[in-house]
Parts: structure tokens; sequence; C-alpha cells
């Protein structure tokens, strides 16, 4: 099987409908795809997924769509007849909270949720996939070489001391399981900056006015993690912020999450000095 993160009767036979967002993650999942041997679609978001992606598929297996038309998703996923969907790909926070135009099926959707969220409204799209009989993939399927590894990535000790370390991994889990975020930035024991909202870059950049020497930046996951979607990626944009806002050490939860393309992430931590650690 060529991904531990497939279901035990994944017929590699059936295409996959690649739900694709912004930037690498798309690319590089469905680059993985490929080269496995997977039949593959594309469902793209109009002004999020990558030109080049779109423009790499036949124009009978792709679809271009707007953030709120659930309802032509659905439609497309049996005209590609569908066996799995894969969400890869973030899309702008505000994109699903302001200037939404939904159609009849994504505001019937909304309708029900009581709580609006990401996880909630990718949750109920979800649902609404697998009625069609489309089994919805773990987002890191396929791309089992690009999760954190355990222990210190950057070949040197990790800067931090553990009482600080495990203070950071516990703030960050506490914000996960109050479904606020799934990041923060401390300090010797004190919490700088949260995730919340406006994303990690925005908290990254918030935590670096603050005096940044000893600062750690930690990304975990959900207790309850549904990682068909909404699953936390590092990549060199992370990188780069965080050396723009002075902090040099950062802590991902190995296995779970995504380091996108990995060898550059990690060559160019070690060239900027920056300390990576999978707990």
């Amino acid at each position: 099987m060529p991904s531990a993160y497939l279901p035990a009767n994944f017929a590699p036979l059936r295409p996959i409908a690649l739900i694709a967002g912004r930037g690498n993650y798309p690319i590089i999942t469905a680059a993985a795809i490929r080269q496995a041997g997977v039949p593959l679609r594309l469902i793209a978001m109009d002004d999020e997924t990558s030109p080049e992606l779109f423009d790499s598929f036949p124009a009978s297996e792709r679809l271009t769509l707007n953030v709120g038309q659930i309802g032509k998703m659905l439609s497309a996923l049996k005209d590609f007849g569908a066996g799995y969907a894969l969400m890869a790909g973030q899309v702008k926070p505000k994109k699903l909270f302001h200037g939404l135009t939904p159609d009849l099926k994504a505001a019937a959707i909304l309708f029900s949720l009581k709580r609006r969220n990401a996880e909630t409204i990718f949750g109920a799209i979800a649902t609404e996939i697998e009625k069609l009989g489309v089994t919805l993939l773990d987002a890191r399927a396929f791309i089992d070489d690009q999760l954190a590894d355990a222990g210190t990535m950057t070949g040197k000790k990790f800067p931090i001391e553990q009482e600080y370390l495990d203070h950071g991994i516990h703030i960050a889990r506490e914000i996960a399981r109050l479904d606020i975020g799934q990041g923060c930035v401390v300090r010797k024991g004190t919490v700088l900056a949260v995730e919340a909202f406006e994303g990690t870059d925005d908290m990254l950049r918030r935590a670096g006015t603050f005096k940044t020497d000893e600062t750690l930046f930690v990304k975990t996951v959900k207790n309850a993690q549904d990682y068909r979607f909404d699953v936390p990626v590092f990549g060199l944009r992370t990188l780069e912020t965080m050396r723009a806002a002075g902090i040099t050490s950062a802590a991902l939860e190995a296995g779970k999450v995504i380091v996108l393309e990995k060898p550059a992430v990690i060559a160019e931590a070690k060239k900027q000095g920056i300390a990576l650690l999978g707990f």
C-alpha cells in the first residue's frame, strides 16, 4: 500500500478527487498520488488553487468552483466517478465567513450548524461527500514522508529546557482542546501568543513584538482531530515568518503535523539557525 494513512480496503483503481485549496500542499499531494499510479481528478477552488496544478489536468478531469458551491462539488464527484476524495490546502478563513455566496446545498448546511467554524463546516461537507458513497481520505495519505519526525530534526540539541518545552506543549494542547487554534508561542513559562482565527503567521508576528530570546513555537492537533481536513501544516513560509519575528525554536507533533517540502524546510532551518523538534 502506498501510504499508511489509507483505509485497509483502499481500491487503487478507483479515482481520487483532490479538493485543492491554496499553497504547495495540493501540488505535493497530487504528485504523490500520481506516483502511486492512482487515477486522479481535480476540484479546484476559484482564486485559491495553483494555476500550475490546474493546468496539469486535462479539461475532462478538472473543475473549478467557488468555495460556496457545495452542490456543484458533489455533482462533480459523481461525474468523475470518484471512489475517494481528499482535501488538501487551505482556503482563506475569511472566505468561510465573509463574502461567501452559498448555493442551496451550502446554505442548507450552514443553516443546520449551531457552531460555525472550520471543523463544523468541513465536517458537514464531509458527511455530504460520504453520503454519495465517496470515502473522504485522511489528508496525510500519500505524503507519509512529509510528516514531522520524533526527536530533533535539525541535528543539534534542542535549545529549549524540558520544563519550558512541556509548558508549551501543554498550552498548545489546551488551546486545541478548547477549539481556539492549534499553536502557541511561549517563553520561559510565559505565554506570548496563541493561535486563533487570524492563523499561524499573524500569531508569530504578534509574538515577535515581545522579547524573543528562548521563545518556542508549538504546533499540535486537536484532541479529537479529524484528519480528513484542517490538519496543521508547517512549511517554508512559516519558517520565514519565524525568522522575521526572531523566533528560533519550533516543536511540532510528530506524525501529525505536516512539514511541507520537509528536506528543504530542514535545510533552511539549519541555515537560519532555527531548531525543529518533533514531540
